[in-house]
């Protein structure tokens, strides 16, 4: 996979060196490169921004820097053969991003992100691209950060740990919060390492039996309790058929049942979990 980055502050970037992602651009696996965008600025005083249309506070970024450099970049990775570009804009304003969109961003062979500063980039330039590639806007939260930098290391550590052969193990990411298949929508239940004992607290008893049915069993009902009290919504969006019986009674257990037509979850009003 290419990874391109263009950005204001290249030095923001500079944790893609390091964990995971580092060794997997060391061993080849991820090409990724970090372009300061005012190298397409051509005044003085390399200005990369100017006041909104409309008026309102704040400033937002030009369209002729982010389109030049565009161009450069795709111009440069077709010459390289690099095919199947797809642009993701980190923004507020942007679809969730979510464990089932790194998967899809996984799949792509080259992606190309536009963090931007300040109000945001002029909408010319994502309408522009969005004729010519896949245009993914994208938010990592309800939230505002004063640039998009945070939101590239969140999307590629989150995208680089689901290529082949980055992870030491391969069924790493099988049974994480929100992972495709048994665990979508649900979060992970707790975990436990040497030593047994510490601090007087031990460790449930179930995880030191070898019994790996019972283990499978207690670590899938600690994953329905902690999503129904950290995170009900999700549950709220299950489908019911997608639970086995063991799971229905857990989750009757948790004050949990089906809605009438049997589709999706709603808590049981009074059930004290």
């Amino acid at each position: 996979m290419r990874l391109d980055v263009v950005t204001i502050f290249p030095e923001y970037l500079e944790p893609l060196n390091v964990s995971l992602v580092g060794k997997a651009r060391a061993r080849g696996q991820l090409d990724v490169q970090v372009h300061d965008l005012r190298e397409w600025t051509y005044d003085r005083h390399n200005t990369v921004d100017d006041t909104p249309y409309g008026g309102g506070p704040g400033m937002v970024m030009k369209t002729n820097p982010w389109g030049d450099a565009l161009d450069s970049l795709l111009a440069d990775g077709y010459e390289a053969g690099t095919g199947g570009p797809a642009l993701v804009v980190p923004t507020p304003s942007g679809r969730p991003f979510t464990q089932e969109l790194a998967v899809e961003l996984s799949e792509r062979p080259w992606l190309v992100f536009t963090p931007a500063r300040y109000e945001g980039i002029d909408r010319r330039v994502m309408d522009e691209y969005a004729t010519r590639m896949p245009v993914y806007e994208v938010s990592i939260g309800d939230y505002v950060l004063a640039g998009g930098e945070a939101a590239v290391l969140v999307i590629t550590e989150a995208v680089a740990r689901l290529l082949p052969g980055v992870l030491g193990n391969a069924e790493s990411h099988r049974d994480d919060s929100f992972a495709p298949g048994a665990m979508a929508n649900l979060l992970e239940g707790p975990v436990y390492t040497k030593p047994p004992e510490w601090r007087g607290r031990g460790i449930p008893d179930v995880l030191l039996s070898g019994h790996h049915g019972k283990i499978a069993r207690w670590r899938r009902d600690e994953a329905l309790r902690r999503t129904a009290l950290n995170r009900p919504d999700l549950l709220e969006r299950c489908d019911a058929a997608g639970f086995d019986k063991k799971d229905r009674e857990m989750l009757s257990i948790l004050g949990w049942a089906p809605e009438p037509g049997g589709r999706f979850w709603r808590k049981v009003p009074d059930v004290e979990e």
